[in-house]
């Protein structure tokens, strides 16, 4: 906050916006529209989603590594829903987990 130059874009998250942007998180349907869920959480909260295969074997979609980056001002219930938000939505449709493998090479693509 006493940096006037510093992003101020994660205090200004209301609850409000939290829910729906949980709610978007839940309606996606493809790998597509999660790449374009991650840009507008990178656009309007300036924090990064990263999803990728972990280092062990991936057997579940526990073993997608699903982290939003920390950011000053960004409070940890946020850092915490956002991951299990979109988890619960790769375990319903489970191929847009494997298309994040397979963007990944998992696959092995040909």
């Amino acid at each position: 906050m006493a940096d006037p130059q510093g992003d101020h874009r994660p205090l200004m998250i209301t609850r409000q916006q939290e829910q729906k942007l949980i709610e978007r998180i839940e309606r996606v349907d493809s790998y597509a529209d999660l790449l374009h869920v991650q840009a507008l959480i990178e656009r309007n909260i300036g924090a990064a989603l990263r999803i990728a295969p972990g280092p062990n074997e991936v057997r579940t979609v526990r073993g997608i590594l699903i982290v939003l980056d920390e950011k000053p001002g960004l409070c940890k219930k946020l850092r915490q829903s956002v991951p299990a938000a979109v988890r619960r939505r790769l375990a319903e449709r489970p191929e847009i987990a494997w298309a994040i493998l397979d963007a990944h090479d998992l696959f092995g693509a040909p």
